[in-house]
């Protein structure tokens, strides 16, 4: 016969690994996009449960009602919220990167709604995150997302214990790496085009008679297309990097509190 203490304790040691992976879930990129219903988020999340309730250590038996159950559930949230950010960060870079190469070209005025975060953001930015979603699930990144959720209840288990503090820096130390990594993105650009700019400028003061302004924004602008194209190839690792040192991140994060 099962006892009512144990029917609490199951229902409590199941709503914090809920707890937890509804955080990363719905502050994760793709994931957590606005686009996607809460509904869809609520059933992945309970499924994702299930499927790693199994395989986990047990929750601590600690009344669901308490101020240690709140403690853990509070730890649990932010656990999974600062696994999300790790990877939201990523995608942050490369709409930022394609804010700045979009403003070099002149195309800051071409804008729409980025279904990440529901933001007017210029089409070459939203051209990188496109890219972006293609290759993490090319690279089966969210099945590593997934492993790494499981391996963060082994390594830092339900508990009063949450985020050591050297982990929480590393994560503030990731959000400059953001800015890095825009600018590494648009660097080549920002070269090429202020190249054009300079070229446009010699011509206008030796010719002041040449109309440079009805040139000027169609060559700048092809410039910046033909950028964009040929640092592709260079664009590809980048991803790639960004990914490994984001998920890099996520497991230093749950790696013991």
């Amino acid at each position: 016969m099962i006892s009512t203490e144990e029917i609490t304790a199951w229902v409590g040691s199941a709503m914090w690994v809920l707890v937890r992976i509804t955080a990363l879930v719905a502050s994760a990129p793709i994931l957590g996009s606005r686009t996607v219903p809460v509904k869809i988020k609520m059933g992945l999340a309970v499924l994702l449960t299930m499927v790693v309730l199994p395989v986990i250590p047990k929750a601590p038996l600690i009344d669901p009602i308490s101020s240690s159950a709140l403690l853990i559930t509070v730890n649990q949230i932010i656990i999974g919220i600062a696994m999300g950010l790790a990877l939201q960060l990523v995608f942050g870079m490369f709409v930022i990167g394609g804010q700045i190469i979009a403003y070099q070209m002149g195309l800051g005025f071409s804008q729409m709604v980025d279904p990440q975060s529901g933001l007017q953001v210029p089409v070459v930015s939203q051209f990188y995150i496109i890219l972006l979603t293609l290759i993490f699930f090319s690279l089966d990144g969210h099945l590593a997302l997934i492993q790494v959720l499981s391996d963060s209840f082994v390594s830092l288990p339900v508990g009063t214990d949450g985020l050591s503090k050297a982990g929480m820096w590393s994560l503030v130390a990731w959000g400059s790496e953001m800015y890095v990594g825009a600018m590494q993105i648009a660097l080549p650009a920002i070269a090429s085009i202020l190249l054009v700019n300079l070229t446009f400028g010699i011509v206008s003061r030796s010719a002041p008679q040449f109309n440079i302004f009805s040139i000027g924004f169609p060559v700048t602008m092809i410039m910046g297309f033909f950028i964009i194209m040929a640092t592709l190839t260079t664009i590809l690792p980048h991803i790639t990097n960004q990914l490994s040192a984001a998920f890099a991140l996520v497991k230093l994060l749950v790696a013991g509190g």
